[in-house]
């Protein structure tokens, strides 16, 4: 699958990011609880240096709460990485953050009065809402679709904190494909960058293998569908998502599955785990070990002939 979809206030941010990072105290990511491997900005791990980073899973309410711990584990093996899982149903939440910056602050070199601050993440992951929370008005602009914030700007918190807001950004190449399919599943790319029923099916066959109670319980189904096909057919037919002599509009029923995945209707629900990743990313360095011998085989060839 290719999802094209890389607007370009998007490339401006990631050079921005590059060009105020030797400026920044402390890095402040806001993740996607349920997917906290694929909302990462690689970027950022490749250019922070030794910084002070935390990460900030936020829509945790959304999420497997035993998923989220095992991720905070996982996460926090990086070398001077806090994490903090926060939701905005709970508000009351929000101080751990300015509490978390100041703790990891306490005894930097050079001490100044002011803790110079980037947050990002990527779009529609709750980062505007966080902020507005933070600040104790609304400063952000928020919106249920990606690509809100299209320009950085700079906020004083209470306890001498400066916030520098960036653009919800992505990066123009995932390397690992099944990242991109969560991304889509969870909002944070254009719905028309991608067909529906492209990605309703990984996420029917994610689902009927982590959550088969969860999908039981939700659309009514008597036994656990076999495979994605008869899952997003079962949905189809239970909500009257058909055609002409019976058939089902997968189409529609895609778009069902997806709507009620994405507002927690489903249940809580994380759709990746450690152990997924890993085994991810050992099957992508394999592909890109081949694929890198295969190249050089090639120029060999080229030499001899």
């Amino acid at each position: 699958m290719a999802i094209h979809w890389y607007p370009g206030h998007m490339h401006k941010a990631n050079k921005e990011i590059r060009e105020t990072l030797s400026a920044i105290d402390l890095i402040i990511e806001v993740l996607d609880a349920r997917i906290p491997y694929s909302s990462q900005n690689p970027l950022l791990s490749s250019i922070r240096g030794n910084k002070p980073y935390i990460k900030v899973l936020t829509k945790s309410d959304l999420a497997d709460p035993d998923l989220t711990r095992q991720w905070q584990n996982w996460l926090e093996q990086e070398q001077g990485v806090k994490t903090l899982s926060l939701t905005t149903e709970h508000p009351e939440q929000m101080r751990k953050l300015i509490d978390l910056c100041k703790k990891m602050m306490i005894n930097r070199p050079g001490k100044r009065e002011l803790i110079n601050t980037m947050i990002m993440g990527i779009p529609n992951v709750g980062k505007s809402s966080l902020i507005n929370i933070l600040a104790g008005k609304t400063i952000a602009k928020t919106g249920n679709e990606p690509a809100v914030t299209k320009a950085q700007q700079r906020i004083k918190l209470e306890g001498g904190i400066n916030l520098l807001d960036m653009p919800g950004v992505l990066w123009p190449k995932v390397e690992n494909e099944p990242s991109m399919y969560r991304l889509a599943i969870s909002g944070a790319v254009k719905d028309t960058a991608f067909e529906y029923d492209d990605i309703a099916f990984f996420a029917a066959e994610y689902l009927i293998s982590a959550y088969p109670k969860a999908l039981m319980e939700r659309f009514k189904l008597e036994t656990v569908p076999n495979n994605e096909l008869e899952l997003i057919e079962a949905i189809g037919r239970k909500r009257g998502c058909l055609r002409g002599g019976g058939q089902v509009d997968l189409n529609k029923a895609s778009k069902i599955l997806l709507t009620e995945l994405r507002a927690g209707q489903i249940g809580r629900i994380s759709l990746e785990t450690p152990g997924i990743i890993e085994q991810e990313l050992i099957a992508l360095k394999q592909k890109q070990t081949g694929k890198a011998a295969k190249k050089k085989r090639g120029r060999a060839n080229k030499k001899r002939k």
